[in-house]
């Protein structure tokens, strides 16, 4: 089922930290001859020395969103997005012990066609932004579970390098021709 929001369809690249999901989300985009939304999250927490504080996760939340709806306009056919505003409610849940109302509104309003879910099968690549290299599978089952709760339709990508790549891309073929 298409996107009642636009006739755009909206693949999401979601995860842990440090399995890929910016090169898949970039990946994705030039294959598809259209743009990918970039994580706002990055941009945002460059300066907070890992410092974050719940008024941070909501303006993370208010920045994903309009950062992916001015760029909407500029795809074709398929809008790739790297990451979600699903994201803001896993760390907030994880740091803050709840998620304001407001962004759980917005994530069921907010609808995706199609998610990958990156597997913890890459090694840990450290960065400054990067904060919890031993409990990827603690988040794996956490955004498996929140996908679940959303009836999401989405895909495990596993594999290193060029092979991840384009079983994503096998993936999101296939489910582009169902859509």
């Amino acid at each position: 089922m298409r996107n009642n929001e636009t006739s755009l369809i909206k693949v999401a690249v979601v995860g842990p930290e440090s399995t890929g999901k910016s090169t898949m989300a970039n990946f994705l985009a030039s294959q598809l001859g259209t743009i990918c939304v970039p994580e706002f999250a990055r941009y945002y927490c460059q300066h907070l020395d890992n410092q974050y504080t719940l008024g941070d996760e909501v303006n993370m939340f208010y920045g994903q969103v309009a950062l992916e709806e001015s760029l909407a306009p500029l795809a074709q056919q398929v809008l790739v997005c790297d990451t979600t505003i699903l994201t803001v409610k896993v760390w907030c849940d994880h740091l803050f012990d709840h998620t304001p109302k407001k962004v759980l509104e917005e994530i069921r309003r907010r609808h995706y066609d199609f998610y990958l879910l990156m597997d913890i099968d890459l090694p840990w690549e450290d960065d400054p932004l990067r904060d919890f290299p031993l409990e990827r599978e603690h988040f794996l089952q956490i955004w498996k579970k929140e996908l679940d709760e959303l009836g999401a339709l989405y895909q495990i990508v596993s594999g290193t390098g060029e092979v991840r790549l384009a079983k994503g891309l096998e993936q999101v073929k296939t489910q582009l021709k169902r859509l």
